[in-house]
This record gives C-alpha cells, sequence and structure tokens, in this order.
C-alpha cells in the first residue's frame, strides 16, 4: 500500500513538472517567429464554428431549467419569485456561460486534440518532426491555444447572451415577467464587467484545454488502447482543472464587484 502510494506520488510530481514545462515552451514559443496563421484559423474554426450548435444548445436548456428551479424554490421558501430574473441572470453571467460552454469544449475539442496528438506519438510523426528540426510544441500546441483561447471566449460571450436571451422568453412565457421587468431585475444585479470577467474565464479555460490535451497526447503509450486512456485522461483533467480554475477566478473577480 505504502509503495502504490509513494509511486503514486512520484508519478504525479514528474506529470505536474512535466506538464508545467510543456507550458513553459508553449508560452515561448507563443512569442516566437515564424507563426502559423493558416494552421490557427483552421484549428480557430474546428473550434468556434464546429462547436457553436451543441454549445448554444446545451447551455439554453441549461438557462431554461436555472429558470424554472429557482422559480419554484423562490415560491417554496418565501412565497415570493420576483427576484428570479435578477439572480438567474447573474448565475448566468458570474458562472453558468463559462463553465458550461468549457466543459463542452473540453468534451468535443479537447479529446479530439488528444487522440490526434497521441495518433501523431504513437505513429512517430512527432519524433519525424524533432528529426526535421520542426519544434513539436510550436507546430502542434501553439495553434491549438490561440485558436481554443480565441474559441472558447467568442463562445462563451455568445452561451451567456443566448443564455440571457432564453431565460428572458421563459420568464414572459411561463413566469409573468416582461422583457422589460427581466431588464429591469437583471440591471440591479448585474453589469456589464460580469460579461468581460465570463469572457476572461473562457479565455482562461480555452487556453487550458489544448494544453492538457496536447499534454497527454505526448505522452500517450502505444496502441489503440493507449489513444484512448490518453483521450479519456484529457477530459477528466481537463474538466477538474476548469472547475478549480472556476473557483479560484470567482474568488478574484468577487473583489471587483
Amino acid at each position: 500500500m505504502i509503495d502504490t502510494v509513494g509511486h503514486f506520488l512520484i508519478f504525479s510530481t514528474q506529470g505536474f513538472r512535466d506538464f508545467l514545462s510543456l507550458t513553459k515552451d508553449t508560452i515561448i514559443s507563443l512569442f516566437t517567429p515564424p507563426f502559423r496563421w493558416k494552421e490557427t484559423i483552421q484549428q480557430l474554426y474546428f473550434v468556434a464554428n464546429g462547436s457553436l450548435f451543441i454549445v448554444g444548445f446545451c447551455v439554453s436548456f441549461a438557462a431554461i431549467v436555472t429558470i424554472l428551479e429557482s422559480s419554484y424554490h423562490m415560491k417554496l421558501v418565501i412565497q415570493n419569485d420576483s427576484m428570479v430574473p435578477g439572480f438567474a441572470s447573474m448565475l448566468i453571467l458570474r458562472e453558468l456561460g463559462a463553465v458550461v460552454s468549457s466543459l463542452l469544449l473540453t468534451s468535443r475539442v479537447g479529446a479530439g486534440f488528444a487522440a490526434e496528438v497521441g495518433s501523431m506519438k504513437v505513429t512517430e510523426q512527432v519524433d519525424a518532426l524533432r528529426m526535421l528540426g520542426i519544434d513539436p510544441v510550436k507546430f502542434i500546441v501553439v495553434p491549438r491555444l490561440i485558436a481554443c483561447s480565441l474559441g472558447a471566449c467568442a463562445l462563451t460571450i455568445i452561451a451567456n447572451i443566448l443564455c440571457l436571451f432564453c431565460a428572458a422568453l421563459v420568464c414572459e412565457a411561463y413566469l409573468g415577467f416582461t422583457f422589460g421587468m427581466f431588464k429591469t431585475a437583471m440591471v440591479r444585479f448585474v453589469g456589464f464587467q460580469d460579461l468581460i470577467f465570463a469572457a476572461i474565464k473562457g479565455a482562461v479555460f480555452g487556453s487550458v484545454i489544448p494544453l492538457i490535451s496536447c499534454f497527454f497526447g505526448f505522452r500517450c503509450k502505444s496502441g489503440a488502447e493507449g489513444v484512448g486512456f490518453a483521450t479519456t485522461q484529457s477530459v477528466v483533467a481537463g474538466s477538474v482543472t476548469i472547475i478549480v480554475l472556476d473557483f479560484i477566478l470567482t474568488y478574484f473577480f468577487s473583489h471587483f464587484y
């Protein structure tokens, strides 16, 4: 038992060091020419345009559930749901839009990155890049980092606006609040800075996804099982990291409200 725990701690520590090394190399390569703009645009299309429908669809229903549940419990506790639009808007802008969008991106984009890089590692394409004098980090990670950061930021903004629109529709259809009443209640609880903070969260979460996915892709073991395991690890680690970062950023932003 002790040997198992010790081995796990050593492996985890070494893996964390390797991840920090990959992050450092990526940041350095990010500001070092040449820049692969064509690849970056292609990856941005894959991240943003390819994920727009699923993100919009899921966050819309999340907003609807949030409104209905908030109304039900407020009526149950205080027999009044007049503050539902304000509380729901605050929850959507500060948490729901950014976190749900990023978790969906982790499942879709992060898994794709990990599988792609893992396959390149297994088929020795990564070693071939090194033999040609091409830095794999700059060639593979940097375009995905830029694309995922910008794409996640844009998707977060769109998701928040769509969530608020769906929440207003539900409030008018089921709770008796007009659009004007919803807007009036919303501005009492949230402001434009909440949308800015949500966009920052999206960009931070988006930058973490390719780093984690490529990290596990580079560490992928041989065979289809190794690629599948690396993909699973990347999704789990990415989801956990996003939740932890959300707590840290929420605590930091709370000083500016």
